[in-house]
């Protein structure tokens, strides 16, 4: 069963490998303890008791809230599956409730501290250089995941219409607007980059040094490395940047359906967490300007 929805997650949900091993870990953590608890259950069999007991087994070992929030999370995912495939005849993970956590405001930078880095002499003028800025500017000015990022093509940017199409989660595309600087940015890596890839070797537009595919890490490390130069945030990874996009719009009035649409975002929930962002920023205007506050 496990097997069945790792590939149904891998194939039909497009998710990406760092998710899927995510899964993998917490079936495989469950199965486990199943085995050792009650090795006469197996996943088609259990009921709720078994689910609860993982998850009070967790918690006395340490794990924090969130974290078995995560792994409860993906039992549920699994046995939703399971029922609608029809591996098993009722879902015993309907009557379990995951710990509340606490939830944490997204993390972004400032705009006029963000506007600082993209000073030239941030960058070098090399292949290198360049593409370190196209990764800064593509993730904070389209608000893409790190995944989207490294599987954007040339062909996928159309600068006719100034937008670029991209490819998101459950395999479904959405259309994202350029802005000039940005254009000018991927214009003058692709030029860049045409003289060190040879025609049609490789179509991904974010490339590493050798010439291949850019992976995960390469782009941790490139936002990392720009990010410690201009703020002391303690998280510094694509996702501040995607973050950074969607308040920095709400700031300055975009309307919340545009926001949820440009980040790919299933309902409007997943977005409204950037309005507390949002409201924080016009409690600390309304401080510094009103005579009574």
């Amino acid at each position: 069963m496990r097997d069945i929805f790792l590939s149904y997650l891998k194939s039909e949900k497009r998710y990406s490998d760092h998710t899927l091993k995510a899964y993998d870990s917490d079936i495989s953590q469950f199965e486990l303890f199943l085995k050792a608890q009650f090795p006469e259950q197996t996943l088609k069999t259990l009921s709720s008791i078994h689910i609860r007991s993982w998850l009070v087994h967790l918690k006395e070992e340490g794990n924090s809230n969130r974290s078995i929030n995560r792994k409860s999370a993906s039992i549920k995912s699994l046995y939703k599956f399971a029922l609608k495939k029809g591996l098993v005849s009722s879902n015993p993970s309907d009557a379990i409730r995951a710990p509340k956590i606490k939830k944490k405001l997204p993390v972004f930078i400032p705009s006029d501290i963000l506007n600082g880095l993209f000073d030239q002499s941030h960058f070098s003028e090399d292949f290198s250089g360049q593409r370190d800025k196209l990764v800064i500017e593509l993730l904070y000015g389209t608000g893409i995941r790190l995944s989207e990022l490294i599987e954007l093509k040339k062909d996928d940017i159309n600068y006719h219409q100034s937008v670029i199409k991209v490819l998101g989660k459950g395999n479904k595309d959405r259309v994202i607007p350029l802005h000039k600087e940005l254009i000018k940015s991927i214009k003058n890596y692709t030029d860049l980059r045409e003289k060190m890839v040879r025609e049609n070797a490789n179509n991904y537009l974010i490339l590493r040094d050798d010439g291949q595919k850019a992976y995960p890490v390469l782009i941790y490390r490139i936002v990392k490395k720009y990010l410690d130069l201009i703020t002391t945030v303690e998280k510094k990874s694509p996702h501040v940047l995607r973050h950074t996009f969607a308040t920095h719009l709400l700031n300055k009035g975009a309307d919340l359906n545009a926001i949820k649409d440009l980040l790919g975002h299933e309902n409007l929930a997943a977005t409204q967490v950037y309005t507390h962002n949002s409201l924080e920023q016009l409690k600390s205007i309304f401080k510094k300007a009103h005579p009574k506050a």
